[in-house]
Order: structure tokens, then sequence, then C-alpha cells
């Protein structure tokens, strides 16, 4: 990101005379609804005039003002297809005929690297085209001078997730959701009858999705086309699966991409993985294929959100653009919104088919970013148990802190399998800084930890308490134990519980020992990550909640419902929920908010009423102000509302911190686990001395966060500067600079910063770790 100040510029007045064109083009996926309505209110706000274009027929284009389009819905409502007539010349003139005459010279592109491509096609012909046109007589020399020149902005819209250049397309989330609902539902009728089960999930020549539910639910095997499995590999797998069933593992998963294929280039199925353990091992084995299921359903919350920024960030990227601007595509890098050239991203996308093709799978691994080649390895890692054969001599233990959330039992089971490959004794430490205190600690193994992925919670225990007042007890126990790290998952109370432990190294140096403390809270609150294990399901649990609200109003007329979230001071789950659910306003904490704001939002809602939509929706989190409580606001929305619409309220509650956890807190988990484990094996070489550990400087204790683009360790002290302590928050909070949407999405006439913008990148500078 970069700062460009440009004073003079008015958002909304940015497009004034230009029109946009939004079509979706290719496989539909879900979240594209949200990016359409994106594009289209971002647009209509910068004042262009923004047309669809229906079933990707450029014939058949409606102009359109006004609109109302829900984000809950899946799949795409103008419709999506692959247009053979748009493949030649013709069919493209016959395009850039109706664009001319429409004045339309803004195209945004929303689907797969086929539909982008064709995409940038287009674009290169255009001045071709028009001249054809000029002389064919379907277009005047002055149309053809008026719309000269033709700016493309692709935002990538597919499940599989092949396109390289972005961390996550739209749809990718949602499919994941769908293929874990599965994997979860598999998983106990498997363990009841002692079963083997092969799941086939879809992504062409992608195996992303194979990989990371892989990942996420701690597969036995995965089949992936990027990295065939050695030539041996029926015999691998066969002893894989039974050295699980000898360790007493009643489940074994096998997850098949339906582009998998053998060294050779020939096809590896479902059937034939099938055959294969029925012959050799004898085992209960059942095959289930998904197909479609995974392109269907509700967009996750993730998908909405990606679809809201990546709409924006397309419409800033039109008025933006210059006849020399490549056409760019819209991507997600880490946490960042960026702007990469289009053909870049086209090249890269088929040299990894390329590398597939020619053999050269480290390369085809690779080229699909660092992310993937991430997953990839810790995959490997902690699929199967492979100890070395010295032991370290080192003990680590790993605890729970704070109230539970979904994704804590994942990143216990990485760390604790890490630690194992690593050699370390791996301690559980029950009921949070109380048991470390009392002595509630026992070695945990590789087995202890299987099927942890999947489970809400927290297995190990956690409680709230500091452990200022029991300094004395924990450092005798850390001593009995000869516990040489420590791994603290929890939320804003294992901060400052490892700030005090930090501190307590003057006095007891049994604490001079590696730390790390990883974010783990529904708040999403914890200083030093952008992102905690726990906030996304929390945000899933919300976003659906909302839509069922919302659905029961549907033969209601005029209704608006006030809902409350938890998040303590922080106001990250009400904020998203809101652009998620296409939330009327969120008031929160770090945004004051007074009675006139609560006045307009009302007359807001008055004038909404009058539209074909009679239903609103108010998020308010739990601590934004002591005064306007849930109650106050609806008791205020229902007296000013009377005679226009009626009021109901929610406290939505623990509900938020329950349920099975989601693919992105299981995957975050799990990486978060294993990243932290091999960080403090290398702190541990770094501070022993004298036949010792002795760890005492400021790096020796940190918080693993993501940032921006990347996983990384902070030091707790040096985070101490970036605390509200009083209310339990970071003072800087990036998701404060996209509240803006939300409000501009919710029709409300706001300004928008448009000094801070996403400059061009390249394909070959990202190095993100993070998304994929």
């Amino acid at each position: 990101m970069s700062k460009d100040f440009h004073p003079t510029v008015d958002p909304t007045k940015m497009g004034l005379g230009r029109s946009i064109a939004v079509l979706t083009s290719g496989g539909d996926a879900q979240g594209m609804n949200a990016a359409v309505r994106a594009t289209v209110r971002v647009g209509l706000y910068a004042g262009a005039k923004v047309y669809f274009v229906h079933e990707v027929g450029a014939a058949y284009m409606d102009g359109y003002q006004y609109l109302v389009l829900f984000t809950c819905q899946g799949g795409t409502v103008i419709g999506s297809a692959r247009s053979k007539d748009f493949r030649t010349r013709e069919g493209r003139m016959k395009g850039a005929c109706n664009l001319v005459k429409l004045g339309i010279t803004n195209l945004c592109v929303i689907g797969g690297d086929g539909s982008l491509t064709g995409a940038n096609q287009f674009r290169t012909e255009w001045s071709g085209l028009l001249e054809d046109l000029v002389k064919a007589g379907k277009i005047t020399a002055a149309e053809a001078k008026k719309s000269s020149h033709l700016n493309i902005v692709g935002m990538v819209g597919s499940i599989d997730n092949d396109f390289c250049g972005t961390d996550m397309t739209i749809g990718t989330d949602s499919a994941l959701h769908r293929i874990m609902e599965v994997v979860d539902a598999i998983t106990t009728t498997a363990q009841s009858h002692q079963r083997t089960f092969i799941l086939e999930v879809m992504g062409r020549h992608c195996g992303y999705l194979a990989l990371v539910t892989a990942l996420a639910c701690g597969a036995d095997w995965v089949f992936i086309p990027e990295m065939p499995p050695d030539d041996d590999w029926e015999n691998h797998l066969c002893r894989r699966l039974t050295d699980q069933r000898s360790r007493g593992c009643r489940l074994n998963v096998i997850i098949v991409a339906e582009g998998a294929m053998s060294r050779d280039g020939k096809p590896i199925t479902s059937d034939q993985i099938k055959k294969l353990v029925t012959d050799r091992l004898g085992f209960d084995t059942r095959t289930t294929i998904l197909g479609h299921v995974q392109r269907g359903g509700t967009p996750s919350a993730f998908d909405r959100i990606l679809g809201s920024r990546m709409g924006v960030e397309a419409v800033m990227a039109l008025m933006e653009a210059t006849p020399d601007t490549p056409a760019c595509v819209v991507s997600l890098s880490g946490n960042l919104a960026v702007r990469l050239p289009l053909m870049e991203c086209v090249q890269v996308t088929k040299d990894v088919t390329a590398a597939m093709a020619e053999g050269r799978f480290d390369d085809a691994i690779k080229l699909r970013g660092k992310s993937f080649e991430n997953n990839w390895n810790t995959y490997k890692l902690l699929a199967h148990i492979n100890p070395p054969d010295v032991k370290s001599n080192i003990n680590v233990a790993i605890m729970n802190i704070g109230a539970p959330c979904a994704g804590m039992n994942a990143a216990v089971r990485s760390a604790v399998r890490m630690g194992i490959i690593q050699g370390h004794t791996m301690f559980a430490v029950h009921d949070g800084f109380d048991g470390l205190a009392h002595g509630q600690i026992e070695p945990i193994n590789w087995t202890s930890v299987s099927g942890w992925t999947g489970k809400g919670g927290s297995m190990l225990g956690t409680k709230r308490t500091l452990p200022g007042k029991m300094l004395e007890e924990i450092s005798q126990n850390i001593a009995k134990f000869n516990i040489h790290a420590l791994v603290i998952i929890g939320g804003f109370e294992a901060y400052v519980g490892g700030l005090e432990l930090v501190q307590a190294r003057e006095k007891y140096e049994e604490m001079c020992i590696p730390m790390v403390v990883i974010p783990a809270t529904v708040s999403n609150n914890v200083p030093g990550s952008d992102f905690s294990i726990g906030a996304d399901t929390a945000l899933n649990t919300i976003t659906s909640t909302c839509d069922r609200i919302k659905q029961s109003a549907a033969g209601t007329k005029r209704r608006v419902f006030i809902v409350e979230t938890m998040g303590g001071y922080c106001g990250y789950l009400a904020t998203m929920a809101g652009l998620a659910a296409g939330a009327d306003a969120a008031y929160i904490f770090e945004e004051r908010f007074g009675i006139k704001d609560l006045e307009m939002n009302v007359e807001h809602l008055v004038e909404k009423m009058k539209t074909t939509v009679k239903r609103g929706l108010i998020l308010r989190n739990e601590n934004s102000n002591a005064n306007y409580t849930t109650d106050f606001i609806f008791n205020l929305y229902s007296e000013e509302g009377k005679g226009t619409f009626d009021c109901r309220k929610n406290v939505l509650g623990h509900m938020q911190q329950g349920g099975t956890p989601t693919p992105f807190d299981r995957t975050f988990g799990t990486k978060m686990g294993a990243k932290s484990v091999r960080w403090l094996s290398e702190k541990l070489k770094e501070c022993y001395r004298h036949g010792r550990i002795f760890a005492n400087t400021p790096d020796s204790a940190c918080v693993l966060g993501m940032r921006k683009r990347a996983l990384t360790f902070q030091p707790l002290s040096d985070l101490k500067g970036d605390t509200d302590f009083e209310h339990r928050i970071p003072k800087t909070q990036w998701w404060l600079k996209i509240r803006p949407i939300m409000k501009i999405l919710a029709k409300y006439d706001i300004k928008l910063d448009t000094s801070e913008h996403a400059d061009m990148e390249h394909v070959i500078k990202k190095n993100s770790s993070f998304g994929k």
C-alpha cells in the first residue's frame, strides 16, 4: 500500500460521466454476489453508471441505477456461463458494439483464469474491433473515438483456488466449508464401524481443496496433481493405514483431488484406491464423491467479506486506470488487497500446468505460491509419525489460557506432533496457569491428540486466571517437571500472562525459558496479530444467525433486528459480521457514537422501508457504550420507528464461542502450532549455554501473529506500547479502515478516504504465507 494524497479528488465524483459493466463468467462460486453487490454500490457511490451483463451474453445488457442484492445468496444472481460466442471474433465484435452503444469503457470481470484471459484478449483487440465496426457501419467514428480505450479489472471467482497471484479466490473458503461438513459427518459414522473413507473433492488440476481438507481433518493420505505419490505408493499407503489401525485408530481418511495422477501421468481414481485397500487389507472401505455440492450453499463470512473488499478495490482500480495501465486482477495477499497485472498471473498459472506435464513436481508446488508450499510441507510432517532416532532431551509444555474457542485444539495437536517429530517430550498443562501452579501437568503423545482438529472448545481445559499471584508455585513446577519451553495458546489473558512471566524473570530464574503466545480468542483482540484462532468460527456463527433472523421476517413487512455480539471492547466481530450480513449499522467502542448518530441511523431505516427492502439489521458490540445499551437502542428504535417498522432484539451470547471450528480456524491453528514449536526449537539452540537453557532477552518471549502478509514473531515487551490494557484491545486495529465499506454498501452518504490505495505489484514479488 502507498499513500498518494489527492486532496482535490471527491470519491463521490470519481465516476461521473463513466460507465461500468459487471459480469460473472465461467463456473459459479459462492461469494460472487457479494463482489457484484460491492462493485455496483461503490460504482454508484462514485457517480458512475453501472450495467449488468446477464449470462455473459454481451448482447443482453440491462442498465440499473438502483440495485438490491443480498450477499447471503450463493452462486451468482446475474447468471454465469462459459460463452462460446465470445471465443469467436464475431462474438467479440458484437460485444464491443453493445459496449460502445452504451458508452461503457470499464469492464469488471468476475471469473476464473479462462474468463480473465478472454477479457484481456478482448481488451487487446479493442482498437481493431472498433475499426472493423466503423468500417461495417455499426458504429460512428465519433462513437469509436469516445470509447477508444477499454479498462479491465478482474476478480477471481473460483472454488478451485487455481489462480496464481492470489492467496484465496472468491468461493474457495465456502467450498471448504461444504467439504468439512461432509468430513465431520463421515467421521462419526466411520468411527462407529472402523471404516476407511475415501473422499474425492473438486479442483480440476489444482490440489488446493484436497490439500487443505487433508490438513484440516488430519487425513492419513492425500492425492494432489501437483505432487503425485512415489512409484511404490500402493505399498506405502497400505503400511500407513495398517500402522494407524495398530495404534488404535478406528478411522482412516484418504482425500483425493479429482485431478490426481501417478508419476507417469495416469489418473488415480477413488475406485482404484478403494480396490487396493479392500483387496490388500480387507478394510471396510467407502467412497464419497462430493461433486457440485461444493459449489452450493450460502457463502462463508470470509467469502462475503473477500468479495466485498475485492469489489471496492476493483472499482477504485477502474476509476484510477489510464490508457497505459495494464489489465489487472484484484488479489488477496495475506491480509491486503493488491493489484497484479492480469497476464503475469495467467502466465504463472500456465507455468504450473507446464511443470506438472513435464514432471517438475517440486517446481509445480513452488509456483502455486509460498503458502501452498507451506501447507504441503506442514501436512507431510504432521500426517504420519516419524520421530528422530535420537531424543533432544527437551521438555515443552503446552497450555490454553482464557475463554475457550474453536481451533485451540488444532493448534495443540500440531504443536504436540511437531515437538515429537523434533525429538522433544511434550507436556500438557490442564486448566491454564492454575494447572501450571498446582502441578496438573502430564506427558502427551502422538495418539493423544488424534482427531483434535475438528473439536471445538479446549480439550486441555482453560481458565482466565493470571499467573501474577502464583509465580512461586509456577517456578517450582517448571523446575520439578524440567520444562524448557512454553507454548501459551489463548486470548488477551494469554498475552498478559506471558508478560507477567517475562517480568518475573528478574526474580525467578526458572522463568528464563523461551515462550511463545499463540492468539486464540473469538474477540480477536490480542496485540501483535491481525487474526486470532477462533474469530473466524465466531464470525460465521454470527453471520449465519443473522441470515436466519432476517429470513424469519421474510413474510413480515418492515422489521428491524438489533443483534448484540461478543468481543469485549473489541468491535471486530460486530464490524465484520455487519459487512458479511449486510447490516445497516454496527455500533462499536472504537468508533464513538452519540444520540445524533442513532437518530441518523433511524432516519436511514425509515427511508429504506420506502424501498423494496422491508428489513433492517443493526449490530451492537457488547461493550460499545455503557449508556447506549442494547435495551436502550431497542427502545429508541421501537419508539422512533412507530408506524414505520417494528423491532426485535437478539443477544447471541456464548453460542459464539461454541461449535466445530471452520476450515480456516483448523488450518490457521495447525500452521500456528507447528510454526511455534519450530521457532522454539531454534530459540532453545540459541539459549543453550554451559549445559543449560537460559533465555532472558526480549526476543525469547514472543507473540506469533499474522501481520499483513506473513506470520511473524514479535517480542511481548515490544507490544506493550501498542496495548490499551484498560479495555483489553490493541491501539491500532487494521479492520477499522474497512468500516467505511460497510457504510457505503448500506447506502450511507459518507466520504471514503482514497488517499491510501493499492499500487500495481508483480507476481514474482509476492511471498505471502497466509491463506492458501
